[in-house]
């Protein structure tokens, strides 16, 4: 293989159909991207390793280790966007798939134009630090420390509710002292919610505002994308320890979308 990409857009293409893979190689070679194609899932993980790259597309019925476990291998290594694409189109594979750590969900055959919209929207996103570059003392020292204040504050690095504090600058999210690792589409969704503090964001908002769609802006958003926005809010309330029947940081309003809790255990 050839030596690591830097300042280039890469993806890795992980997909054992040659013709599948041809296309995908047209598409993103079309938005300006240098593309690494792989046959497997080992193949695929060992091109992430070398090229780092900023989009990985996964099939799911790969030759050797499927691409559910693929996904939760990269996510040890890689802040890639995954965009998984396969023909399973079950609402309990679209959940399993989320849940391994894909950032995206495409059923085959999928539209060329849905999937180069969907990759110009990851791009709009910042991506998290690497797993394996972040050292462990980080957890506590480079967060500034939550104000004693019971509220939801913006301070001059991040956002805290209760003692959940996110900082955008360095991508960092503290549940009280532990450090909590989220994808690059769960640390959105809770920067949303954070930033919204008590107004209710609605599935839909979430999902727009996930292809850099401020509130308020218009766009399609199809009932499987209103289900992943659930399935990316469960991943997330799992990792920061939180739960939907008494939730702590987030709480579901039903039939609409999500808020966060009162800060001081209030009932407005």
């Amino acid at each position: 293989m050839s030596e690591r990409v830097t300042g280039a857009l890469v993806a890795v293409i992980i997909e054992d159909d040659v013709d599948v893979r041809s296309l995908l190689d047209e598409v993103f070679r079309a938005a300006g991207f240098r593309t690494i194609l792989a046959g497997s899932g080992l193949e695929g993980l060992a091109a992430i390793e070398e090229h780092g790259p900023v989009i990985t597309t996964l099939d799911i019925n790969l030759p050797g280790i499927d691409g559910f476990e693929v996904a939760r291998r990269i996510r040890r290594i890689s802040s890639t966007f995954i965009i998984m694409l396969s023909a399973l189109a079950d609402e309990s594979d679209v959940v399993l798939g989320l849940t391994s750590g894909a950032d995206e969900y495409l059923v085959k055959p999928f539209r060329p134009r849905e999937l180069r919209a969907r990759i110009e929207a990851l791009l709009r996103r910042p991506r998290s630090e690497d797993p394996r570059s972040v050292p462990a003392s980080r957890t506590v020292a480079d967060v500034p420390p939550a104000p004693s204040a019971d509220a939801t504050v913006l301070t001059w690095r991040g956002m805290v509710h209760r003692d959940l504090s996110l900082d955008p600058d360095t991508r960092i999210v503290l549940v009280g002292q532990r450090r909590i690792d989220l994808t690059p589409t769960e640390f959105e969704l809770l920067a949303a919610l954070l930033t919204a503090q008590r107004r209710v964001c609605s599935k839909a908002e979430l999902a727009l505002g996930l292809r850099g769609i401020p509130p308020g802006g218009t766009g399609h958003v199809s009932e499987p994308d209103k289900r992943a926005i659930e399935t990316h809010i469960a991943n997330l309330r799992r990792k920061i320890g939180d739960s939907s029947v008494e939730p702590q940081y987030v709480e579901t309003v039903r039939g609409v979308g999500y808020r966060l809790t009162p800060a001081d255990d209030d009932t407005r």
